[in-house]
């Protein structure tokens, strides 16, 4: 049996990794010239991030390269041990082709160990949430084949919505054409997106904070599954509108097992703050 690994733009709470005995990968950003890496919130201050991103400081992620990831895994095949590591979508950034060349060369150097990389097709808790039943699978002594084949089948089912409130963080990220973002800045709408297939989708366009946050809950109140499985409902640093998201899908779905919890850096440097968001298993 593996170990099993997950990375920070999963973004589960660090004392969820904890309690699961997830190892994770920190994913890198930048912030005014000084670079950071995501540790699922252990130590990040994450008012200071948003309130910095509000202040004009413009975040950058980057992608880690080979060393970096030899660095990481090397440990794990010296000690004999081979890698499950679900992972955030691999269509999202470049950082793969990195694992893939460090793969290679571990390869030669430990030609007995292997790393399963798992593509969740997914990013922040879209990630966290599959990582999150594979890690309590292995917890119940499920094989890799198992939980394998468990991701297979889950993975189709995640929903992961979000509302962002500034397109321009998507224009600077290369998720939304300049003329877009100016356009849905000056008419107050903010555009749905769906992660799908790996990769972001605008399904549509949605004006008000009030109708945002009743447009998310819908969502789940119509799509979830399983009532008593885990809804995640995320916000950039605007806590009171996902206490209150969290509040109308209780509402609709009063079973609903509902986890709040805040984007992280790496992810909020592309949506910026005011997101709001919601993950969960149809």
């Amino acid at each position: 049996m593996s170990v099993l690994i997950c990375d920070s733009n999963g973004e589960l709470w660090y004392t969820r990794a904890k309690e699961l005995g997830l190892d994770y990968i920190s994913m890198p950003y930048t912030l005014g010239g000084k670079e950071y890496f995501y540790d699922l919130g252990e130590k990040t201050d994450f008012h200071a991030f948003y309130e910095a991103v509000r202040g004009g400081k413009i975040p950058k992620t980057q992608a880690l390269n080979p060393e970096e990831y030899k660095r990481i895994l090397t440990p794990y095949f010296e000690r004999g041990e081979d890698v499950l590591y679900v992972s955030f979508s691999h269509k999202l950034s470049g950082t793969f082709a990195s694992l893939d060349a460090a793969l290679a060369e571990l390869k030669e150097r430990f030609p007995d160990r292997k790393c399963t990389v798992f593509d969740t097709q997914n990013i922040c808790l879209g990630t966290g949430i599959q990582a999150e039943y594979a890690a309590e699978l292995k917890q119940k002594g499920a094989s890799d084949e198992e939980i394998l084949a468990f991701l297979e089948d889950f993975r189709g089912r995640v929903r992961t919505y979000f509302i962002v409130d500034d397109l321009m963080h998507l224009k600077r990220g290369g998720r939304c054409s300049g003329v877009a973002a100016v356009a849905g800045t000056v008419l107050g709408l903010k555009p749905m997106i769906l992660v799908k297939d790996g990769e972001l989708k605008v399904i549509g366009k949605v004006s008000g904070k009030r109708r945002v946050m009743q447009t998310l809950a819908n969502k789940v109140i119509e799509e979830l599954g399983d009532e008593t499985k885990r809804v995640y409902v995320v916000d950039a640093d605007c806590p009171e509108e996902g206490d209150n998201l969290r509040d109308l899908i209780l509402a609709g779905r009063p079973n609903a097992n509902v986890v709040r919890q805040t984007i992280g850096p790496v992810i909020g440097s592309h949506c910026g703050p005011g997101t709001l968001g919601v993950i969960f298993s149809a």
